[in-house]
């Protein structure tokens, strides 16, 4: 599975926002692959910033 389906599925797996490091943590993924993945998802319209630091998706 690739990187940002993981992270993808972390989203999915949740309601609540959630910080990069936390994500890390659940994929396995480094938290510095994790902010660029996010970065992505963001410029891709799927995921949110509801407050600072802390992702949702949309």
């Amino acid at each position: 599975m690739a990187a940002k389906e993981k992270v993808l599925d972390v989203f999915k797996s949740t309601d609540k926002p959630l910080r990069p490091g936390e994500i890390a943590e659940q994929t396995g993924i480094e938290s510095k692959e994790v902010s660029k993945i996010i970065k992505e998802l963001r410029e891709e319209g799927k995921v949110f910033s509801p407050k600072r630091c802390y992702y949702a998706l949309k």
